[in-house]
């Protein structure tokens, strides 16, 4: 009996390699010959061999699909896991990114920190006298209350008054807000030479006063003991010196008129001038024509040649040193105080050579009000190498004029008042400016 191929591959397909060889070497043995049945049962076993073999190689096909599918699998996996990583690449980019972005923030503000310290230290080069103005006007101009024509008037100041500039203001900055003296108030900005221009010229600007220091002194139209006596001025007083002499020296007195004092009486005090307020003018008027009522006055009220002197301050210093001492202490009590152009108070604020002036004042000693005044005429110059606490260090930015004057304090360091910016501080005497001279005030 012949079967077909497609009659064995429906077989094949219905009982499988085993079942089918008997299945097809059953059917081809009925209707065949012995021979003819060794010859199909031979093509059932070849075919299911190659069936066998088909599904060997299918299987092998279905492992290699198997291990396909779990190449792809791990494949699959392993590029999840790179994708994990890549994930973790990822996240490490974020995470770079964010440390690139805490980086970026760092380095702003490292950026702003730099900026702070350039501005900090360009504040700390700007100049002393940045903020410096000097009133230059025919007689006065006033101070106001706002920076506006329509404020109220609150006080003059006369041409050379020194002013320290708070801040500017208006629509165009054409205003100043200055503080000079006892006033605090507005005025234009125009009616001023200021900064730099202002310190170049500051030394015109001083002006000079005697402080009587005896009782009462007698005011003479001619410097000589037996000229007419034209007033006389009380202990504390003080007048505005014209011209010094070693014996006699010519001041301004009663307003407009001139006479002369003995300057063995007298101290020479230095100071700038100020705005003043409507009070403190009132009060001026009222001691001038007080004046120009002893000048008119009959001398029975003040006999001739009355003279009695006031003791000198007394002191309980056992040496120089101790005294040194106690000048350097007092300047410490201000440590921190405000830096005023032209400041006539410690307390209140000063500048530089003010500081400088105004301690040593207090132990009896006259200093001039500017820096080069005291680089020029204080105590007496000694060498660095001589240097001792209470001396003063008088410094250039320039190199050509003293600009700026601190008190030592020893260990290296001075006392000064620095600057707007920083008021009364201590730091090292070799700060940068060049030193024009060292000068010995007490001995």
């Amino acid at each position: 009996m012949d079967i077909t191929k497609e009659t064995k591959n429906k077989i094949l397909k219905v009982c499988g390699i085993a079942a089918a060889a008997v299945c097809i070497a059953a059917l081809a043995y009925m209707g065949n010959s012995a021979k003819e049945n060794e010859k199909e049962a031979a093509e059932a076993v070849e075919t299911a061999a190659i069936a066998q073999e088909t599904e060997a190689d299918g299987e092998a096909a279905s492992e290699e699909t198997a291990d396909g599918a779990a190449a792809a699998g791990e494949t699959a996996a392993g590029e999840t896991a790179d994708g994990e990583s890549a994930a973790g690449e990822t996240a490490n980019g974020e995470s770079a990114a964010g440390e690139t972005a805490n980086g970026e923030a760092a380095a702003e503000e490292t950026a702003d920190n730099e900026t702070a310290a350039a501005e900090e230290a360009t504040a700390d080069k700007k100049s002393e006298y940045a903020d410096l103005a000097i009133a230059d006007v025919r007689k006065y101009v006033n101070v106001r209350s706002g920076p506006n024509t329509d404020s109220k008037i609150i006080g003059k100041m006369y041409d050379g008054s020194v002013a320290h500039v708070l801040a500017k203001a208006g629509e165009n900055d054409e205003w100043f807000q200055v503080v000079s003296g006892n006033v605090e108030g507005y005025i234009k900005a125009e009616f001023f030479i200021y900064g730099d221009d202002a310190a170049a010229v500051i030394d015109q600007y001083v002006k000079r006063y005697l402080v009587v220091n005896v009782t009462r002194l007698n005011v003479r139209k001619e410097p000589d003991i037996s000229s007419k006596r034209i007033g006389y001025i009380d202990n504390g007083g003080r007048a505005v010196l014209l011209e010094w002499g070693d014996e006699w020296s010519k001041i301004q007195y009663a307003g407009e008129k001139e006479g002369y004092v003995a300057s063995e009486y007298v101290t020479l005090e230095e100071e700038f001038i100020y705005a003043k307020s409507i009070e403190e003018e009132r009060a001026e008027l009222a001691a001038i024509k007080e004046q120009q009522a002893r000048a008119k006055a009959s001398e029975k009220a003040a006999p001739e040649n009355t003279i009695v002197t006031t003791p000198p301050p007394q002191t309980n210093f056992a040496d120089v040193s101790e005294l040194r001492m106690a000048i350097v202490d007092y300047a410490k009590q201000f440590l921190g105080n405000k830096y005023v152009h032209g400041g006539r108070s410690l307390a209140g604020g000063t500048d530089c050579s003010g500081f400088t002036c105004y301690i040593y004042r207090e132990f009896g000693y006259s200093l001039s009000r500017t820096p080069e005044g005291q680089h020029a005429s204080a105590g007496r110059s000694i060498d660095i190498s001589q240097i001792q606490p209470g001396d003063i260090i008088c410094y250039s930015s320039n190199g050509s004029t003293c600009t700026h004057v601190g008190m030592y304090i020893g260990d290296g360091q001075i006392i000064h008042s620095a600057n707007p910016r920083s008021g009364v501080v201590i730091g090292a005497y070799n700060y940068g400016d060049k030193i024009m001279s060292v000068r010995s005030i007490v001995d």
